[in-house]
């Protein structure tokens, strides 16, 4: 096993990622009320992109992370899940940028006038209740992942091995989900974009 990277402090850690998590929380809530109008040089879904390949990137990492602890190369483990941690936070920054300056994009809105009508729900079939479905199992665990990342993050880099295994088998899965997820909806969602 490895030293422990940080001193122990429970009740500081609980603090901060509760603060950040929220934090984190209400700004991504807010941004579903919030657009720019800002003229730019460039297409704005860039960030779109980048979004969906950085959420590809990071899960390629968990599982290479999943493999090395398997396989006891503790180091590389660490390496992996801190710069998966690293990518979430530029993650965030692009995704915030995004829904600033493009707002909201809707499934099955082909004529793009910022609304769907019956015809291009009928048009866009079963495929617009796998998106919703997607995106709605996508969210919610967006929306709750955070404080158990940072939890399983704080356990293993302050070394208390079992705490942090025993949040991983729970934490992991649910990560891997929204990280392979985000490009899923990148994918279906991108045709609508204006």
């Amino acid at each position: 096993m490895l030293q422990a990277s940080f001193q122990k402090n429970d009740k500081r850690a609980a603090w901060l990622i509760g603060i950040f998590s929220f934090v984190v929380f209400a700004v991504v809530v807010a941004l579903g009320k919030i657009k720019l109008e800002v003229n730019v040089s460039f297409n704005v879904h860039l960030f779109a992109q980048m979004n969906a390949v950085i959420n590809a990137t990071i899960a390629f990492l968990l599982v290479c992370a999943l493999i090395a602890v398997k396989k006891k190369n503790y180091l590389l483990h660490k390496r992996l899940m801190v710069t998966a941690l690293v990518l979430s936070v530029i993650f965030l920054v692009s995704y915030i940028a995004h829904h600033l300056l493009a707002g909201e994009a809707r499934y099955g809105d082909i004529n793009h006038d910022g609304l769907v009508s019956p015809e291009e729900k009928l048009q866009a079939g079963g495929k617009r209740i796998l998106y919703f479905f997607i995106l709605s199992t996508h969210i919610f665990l967006a929306s709750i992942i955070l404080p158990f990342i940072l939890f399983t993050a704080y356990r293993g880099l302050t070394g208390e091995w079992a705490a942090h295994k025993k949040l991983a088998r729970y934490t992991w899965p649910l990560w891997f989900y929204v990280a392979v997820t985000g490009p899923v909806v990148y994918l279906m969602i991108s045709p609508f974009y204006t």
